[in-house]
């Protein structure tokens, strides 16, 4: 995949990886990026600053998605490239509220399905297009001290899976994006500074690269993309012995309650 004239379209790019992927998108030479973002404010602003549209959408209604993909499309005559990459954490266990449950599913998972309805059709239509969805290393592995999250991260990744097995052979490519710690506002406030205690605060990467790490995954059209690469290693122990992974898990749990609260 090449970007140079082509259309994409980035979810959650007000801020961000989805930020950082608009930027990136714009100087690998797309003919028309379209940011996205709940933040409608937000996301006029980045694309001004670099020549695309930007439209409020809230991925959680499907008929919001359905009207993106026709902006999209109506302002450049097509969509190429789908990046579903809005996502949302609250940091609770099984306990959390049903409407936390529920606002994790309908952002971190039905978002990437409304996505697909939408722009699946025409990129089929014409035998090509491209897929990237934004799932976690949590998706992989856990997020120990967030069950939504954790829990939701894991069903995009496995949707995003599905979409690579049942399109792939019909020119539709998909890559999934798991990265762990991303200095990003889920992490860091605007000052970039930490927001709280973290984990995930040693090792954390700029959304410059994970971006980057998207290009060249897209470039290699690889399925996988892992700003970092230690998560691999990390699948690799959890598919070997399961259960031994599991009791290191409830290891790295305790060690964050204790560092973090849940």
């Amino acid at each position: 995949m090449d970007i140079k004239g082509k259309v994409v379209v980035v979810t959650g790019g007000a801020s961000g990886i989805g930020k950082a992927l608009c930027e990136r998108f714009a100087q690998e030479g797309a003919r028309g990026v379209v940011v996205a973002d709940l933040d409608a404010d937000g996301a006029r602003r980045v694309a001004e600053s670099i020549g695309g549209m930007g439209v409020g959408v809230n991925v959680a209604i499907e008929s919001e998605m359905q009207a993106l993909v026709r902006a999209a499309t109506e302002r450049f005559g097509q969509v190429d490239v789908f990046c579903s990459n809005a996502g949302i954490i609250v940091r609770a266990d099984e306990d959390a509220a049903n409407a936390d449950w529920q606002r994790h599913w309908d952002v971190n998972l039905m978002a990437h399905v409304y996505a697909a309805r939408a722009v699946l059709p025409q990129m089929l239509a014409r035998g090509e297009g491209y897929l990237v969805q934004t799932a976690s290393a949590a998706g992989l592995l856990s997020q120990v001290n967030a069950a939504p999250y954790s829990v939701t991260k894991h069903a995009a990744v496995g949707f995003a899976e599905w979409l690579s097995i049942a399109h792939g052979d019909r020119g539709i490519r998909v890559s999934c994006l798991c990265p762990q710690g991303v200095l990003t506002p889920m992490l860091v406030g605007a000052d970039g500074e930490q927001r709280s205690k973290s984990f995930l605060g040693e090792g954390a990467v700029s959304p410059e690269t994970v971006a980057g790490e998207v290009i060249n995954a897209m470039r290699e059209e690889r399925f996988l993309v892992l700003p970092h690469p230690e998560v691999l290693t990390f699948l690799q122990r959890k598919t070997a012995d399961y259960d031994r992974w599991i009791r290191g898990m409830r290891r790295l749990r305790e060690k964050v309650v204790g560092m973090v609260g849940r």
